[in-house]
């Protein structure tokens, strides 16, 4: 631990420069203390003994945390579904669409129950568990060809029955 120490004072002693600066440029100066005393801690919390250049490395973590900061602002600052007129709220659905919906949803319920049981236990670990074709195999003691046919018969099945109900 006490080695550690010494190498510390080098990307440390640039802390305050860091902040000043950045706080100096900044248009929302908290946003820069953030980024900044964010970089301190993931500093504190590596191993900096195994990075050759800290103060580059300190300064760059500062960096790509500013840039989330500022990335997830930009999210923030957009409009809210509050200020969103009634007609076009997202969870103002219509009758109308909401029997589409349930038709829809009734459509591929029973085309899964179409298929073979071996493609429903497939598409539902993809879908529902997100593995992916070399785990589902795993899980299913099948080989992973095997089950990309199963996902390819399963999706053309889909598509099938998607394309006549929307057709009708």
């Amino acid at each position: 631990m006490a080695r550690r120490a010494s190498h510390e004072p080098g990307w440390l002693a640039q802390y305050g420069k860091l902040i000043s600066s950045w706080v100096k440029r900044s248009s929302t100066p908290q946003n820069a203390e953030d980024a900044v005393q964010d970089a301190a801690l993931a500093m504190l919390e590596s191993d900096s003994l195994t990075i050759r250049d800290q103060g580059s490395y300190f300064r760059r973590i500062a960096f790509n945390r500013t840039v989330s900061i500022h990335r997830s602002e930009l999210i923030r600052s957009g409009p809210s579904l509050d200020g969103l007129p009634d007609d076009a709220h997202p969870m103002s659905a219509s009758a109308q669409s909401l029997v589409e919906a349930r038709e829809l949803a009734d459509a591929i319920l029973t085309a899964l129950a179409d298929l073979s049981p071996a493609c429903q236990e497939a598409f539902k670990l993809r879908t529902l568990e997100g593995l992916s074709n070399g785990q589902i195999a795993e899980r299913m003691k099948v080989s992973r060809n095997m089950v990309e046919r199963y996902m390819m018969r399963t999706t053309r099945h889909l598509q099938d029955v998607l394309h006549k109900n929307g057709g009708e």
